[in-house]
């Protein structure tokens, strides 16, 4: 008698893998509801413009670091968009300057068969939470290389910079319907227009 099982012949069908698919289970063919063609770096830089006295003085106070981030969005044909997600890192220490690192990333992101509503979603959430990780890796990189500590951005909350962006828009609209309706145009600022 023996522990072993015994090993499938080669003429007897065996089942797919569980969540691998087969052609023939309904759904099979139903193309994802995002998927990422290609990613790239953009646009890079790093500028170091006290080097090397910004690394002789390394043993001053901690620089004050400045992370912002941006994500753009492009059509470039029917479902097919570029998404580039921007970081940007600046440390200062008072009032100068020890280094400046952007990096713009992208990804050419195709929607599949969603309602209308999740595109936006799709394409401003979940395409810069899947480029996130490359980037912050570039920009950390890029900033060691620099001859500092690397930069380690944070995770990044996709769905709360959407939720601005949505209403940063919705408030264009109804400032720009406002002044439509004869009320007086404002800047930015708020200051009123004469």
């Amino acid at each position: 008698m023996s522990d072993e099982t015994p090993e499938p012949k080669a003429d007897t069908p065996t089942a797919p893998p569980p969540g691998t698919g087969s052609a023939t289970q309904p759904g099979a063919n139903k193309q994802p509801p995002l998927s990422i063609g290609g990613q790239y770096v953009k646009d890079l830089s790093f500028e170091n413009p006290r080097a090397p006295a910004s690394l002789i003085q390394s043993g001053q106070d901690q620089p004050n670091v400045a992370i912002a981030v941006n994500v753009a969005v492009q059509n470039v044909k029917d479902k097919l968009s570029e998404v580039v997600l921007a970081l940007r890192g600046e440390a200062k220490r008072g009032d100068e300057t020890l280094f400046l690192a952007e990096v713009h990333y992208a990804g050419l992101f195709t929607i599949g068969e969603v309602p209308k509503e999740y595109v936006a979603p799709l394409l401003y959430i979940e395409a810069p939470r899947l480029l996130f990780p490359y980037a912050r890796a570039i920009i950390s990189d890029c900033v060691r290389d620099g001859g500092f500590p690397p930069l380690m951005v944070q995770p990044i909350d996709f769905v709360a910079l959407y939720q601005q962006r949505v209403a940063q828009q919705q408030g264009k609209e109804q400032a720009s319907a406002g002044s439509a309706a004869g009320a007086p145009a404002t800047t930015e600022s708020g200051a009123a227009l004469t």
